[in-house]
């Protein structure tokens, strides 16, 4: 058997579409999956040594790795009208050079947050303990994002929304792209096509069996939220629109790429269709 590298965040959302393969529901072929669960600021830096074979990234440090991993289709989180929140304690009014705390340096919400507030000082921390940095007084502010969107502590409360931010950047009518998963070039195309059907149809089954999948990962302990939040958070980052990128999903990376250009993130023009892997190969190889 060949075995694959599966590098993915703890969050809700990256569990529930990994592990309906972790649980056998999906033919793997002649491929055996490890999964490994680190955090996404951790996963982005990983990306950047090249260390899985798959691993889940923000889609905003994509062009800093896009010669060594080819983006897949599937498993992909967008936001729709909600995101990432910048959060603040309700007795704190924040200055211009307030001090914030970030899940990472290359995710897609701190991309955006340091070219909407440039002269914020970045302090990047595991996404799990910026809440209580916020509460504790330890930073001024934090972005928060996964699960604890949907539930932070009284003493909080929203100063800006990811999401407005994008739509400032970008325009309307284009969903925000928050993370994905790409693939090592090194492996044959073949193989690459593969296990992308096999992430695919991983996706599609959890979807398909979404009430079992959840209660046999709460059974297990294996997220951190339950019950009708848990259903929330998947409603809105395990979806049918994470099967597989959309022309509307493609294009809102098209100008996320774009953003990152016209603030000299990155010197060359992506466009994303370039860098997904060619499906079309299989096709041609029935033929």
């Amino acid at each position: 058997m060949k075995n694959i590298q599966l590098a993915h965040s703890p969050d809700a959302d990256d569990i529930f579409m990994y592990f309906a393969i972790k649980f056998g529901w999906v033919d793997t072929k002649d491929y055996e999956f490890t999964n490994i669960g680190l955090d996404i600021g951790t996963l982005d830096v990983e990306a950047l040594k090249g260390t899985y074979d798959v691993s889940a990234i923000s889609f905003g440090m994509y062009p800093l790795i896009k010669d060594e991993y080819a983006l897949l289709r599937t498993a992909v989180s967008f936001g729709e009208g909600y995101g990432p929140k910048l959060i603040r304690r309700k007795d704190k009014k924040l200055k211009r050079n307030f001090k914030v705390a970030l899940s990472g340096k290359y995710t897609t919400n701190a991309m955006l947050f340091r070219i909407y507030y440039p002269e914020a000082r970045p302090i990047y921390m595991d996404f799990l303990e910026i809440e209580e940095s916020v509460v504790s007084g330890k930073v001024d502010a934090g972005v928060l994002i996964h699960e604890s969107i949907l539930d932070f502590d009284d003493s909080l409360e929203v100063e800006k929304e990811i999401w407005d931010i994008w739509v400032e950047l970008a325009g309307e009518g284009l969903p925000l792209p928050l993370g994905g998963m790409a693939i090592r070039r090194s492996l044959p195309l073949n193989r690459a096509i593969d296990i992308e059907n096999i992430l695919i149809d991983g996706v599609k089954v959890a979807n398909e069996k979404k009430d079992e999948l959840c209660a046999k990962l709460e059974e297990e302990n294996l997220v951190r939220i339950s019950d009708k939040m848990l259903t929330k958070y998947l409603d809105m980052y395990a979806s049918d629109e994470s099967v597989s990128l959309s022309s509307l999903q493609i294009k809102a990376l098209d100008r996320l790429y774009q953003i990152g250009l016209e603030h000299n993130l990155w010197q060359d023009v992506i466009k994303t269709e370039d860098y997904l892997i060619p499906s079309e190969y299989e096709e041609l190889r029935k033929n």
